[in-house]
């Protein structure tokens, strides 16, 4: 080949393809490689955790049981006049007989009060006894024998919220979660005695905020401990810091509960020093004082942690050059000290804050009525009441006010400023 040729045509690689497609081929070879051993993680961390939270985002606002069960009284239903008072027609009644047939066949009716019973309470009995005696209606005059079944079907506010919830999607859960609802006039909020989600997600909030930094107080100087004394000693009192990471975390609530309660061991020696009288001991169980102790014990390593490896990275030689140039030991560490451990700071309350806000199990055991979280009824809609909508709205909430305010520290303090040493 001449040397005009070379220069006019390709560049050739060593097997004769054009350069730039050989490498391009290389190229798509060694992302491949990459995405093959990341695979495994990425297959992890979709199946643990986009999967769940995706779930979450759609019962939240899942409704399908509503026309699934009732699909004929639901399309007659859509021509009836909501603001009447009246109960709908002869044609709306036929429909739902139909519908009811089906669903007390398929054991769906029950499923289906369960779920409006939690719009309207009372709802699922109607269900229930109607789905008995369907079967035993005679042909005509539906509207009356459903009435004579339960005088509640001739009730209008019955038929409006059936119609209310009759689509697929729903925003009710998400207004439940925060103590609202759509009635017949509109948006409007529960009656007071019957709030509790929006002052459950402000104590929370507060309590968890409390947590934060009675850990950033009492986590601080540890960890300035562990990263001054020498290698030998410092090993040591971390493997105390580390100790509750080994002990179950039921054992440890429990042990609180007998140091706190008001005849055990801290009320006991309170008494016995003289610093308390025995017909006034202090109540630190089942409020918010238990629950921020509790939990503060808890979660100090958390805290303890990040703030110890950023310290190690700190130089002592600052500190002796502020004081070489005439700072007092308290401007030394306030000036240039304690700027370089921020980092370790955010970096602790970040984590303990996002830890503290989702906890159930300590403050269920330890904090009573007036020191639990909203985790905690949370726990109890996917437990007990099995309201697994309101429990994922409740979710999702939760999950948007941790977003939120992870925005918010991001904006102040600046997420690139935090670091684990």
């Amino acid at each position: 080949m001449s040397d005009t040729t070379a220069q006019s045509g390709p560049m050739l690689a060593a097997d004769g393809t054009p350069l730039k497609v050989s490498l391009a081929r290389a190229l798509r070879r060694q992302k491949l490689r990459a995405l093959m051993l990341i695979a495994p993680l990425f297959l992890f961390i979709v199946i643990t955790f986009l999967a769940p939270i995706g779930d979450m985002l759609f019962r939240s606002v899942e409704n399908a049981i509503v026309p699934d069960t009732l699909p004929e009284t639901v399309a007659v239903l859509a021509d009836w006049d909501a603001s009447s008072e009246e109960a709908p027609g002869e044609d709306v009644f036929t429909a739902l007989h139909a519908d009811l047939l089906i669903a007390a066949e398929e054991k769906t009716h029950t499923r289906l009060g369960s779920r409006l019973n939690y719009e309207m309470p009372g709802i699922s009995s109607l269900f229930r006894k109607s789905g008995r005696k369907v079967d035993d209606m005679t042909p005509g005059n539906y509207k009356e024998q459903f009435i004579a079944i339960d005088k509640d079907w001739g009730n209008v506010d019955v038929w409006r919220t059936i119609k209310r919830f009759s689509g697929d999607y729903t925003a009710g859960y998400f207004l439940a979660s925060i103590d609202a609802k759509i009635g017949h006039d509109g948006f409007e909020f529960v009656d007071e005695d019957q709030r509790i989600y929006l002052f459950l997600l402000w104590r929370t909030i507060v309590l968890s905020v409390a947590i934060t930094l009675t850990c950033t107080i009492l986590g601080y100087p540890v960890a300035w401990i562990l990263a001054n004394l020498p290698l030998r000693y410092s090993n040591l009192l971390m493997i105390l810091v580390l100790l509750p990471f080994w002990t179950s975390l039921l054992v440890r609530t429990s042990a609180w509960i007998v140091l706190l309660q008001q005849q055990g061991v801290i009320n006991d020696t309170l008494v016995a020093i003289g610093l308390v009288d025995d017909l006034n001991r202090l109540e630190l169980m089942h409020n918010q004082t238990g629950t921020i102790i509790a939990m503060t014990h808890i979660l100090l390593p958390f805290m303890i942690l990040p703030l110890y490896s950023v310290m190690k990275t700190v130089s002592p030689s600052y500190v002796r050059a502020a004081k070489s140039l005439g700072a007092n030991d308290w401007t030394a560490f306030w000036k240039v000290y304690f700027p370089n451990t921020v980092p370790g700071i955010g970096a602790g309350a970040v984590l303990v804050f996002i830890l503290a806000i989702g906890y159930y199990i300590t403050p269920e055991l330890v904090g009573g009525t007036s020191g639990i979280f909203i985790s905690n009824r949370i726990a109890y809609h996917i437990s007990s009441s099995l309201n697994w909508g309101l429990a994922a709205a409740l979710g999702v909430v939760l999950l948007s006010m941790i977003l939120i305010l992870y925005w918010v520290y991001d904006k102040i303090v600046g997420i690139d400023n935090v670091k684990l040493g």
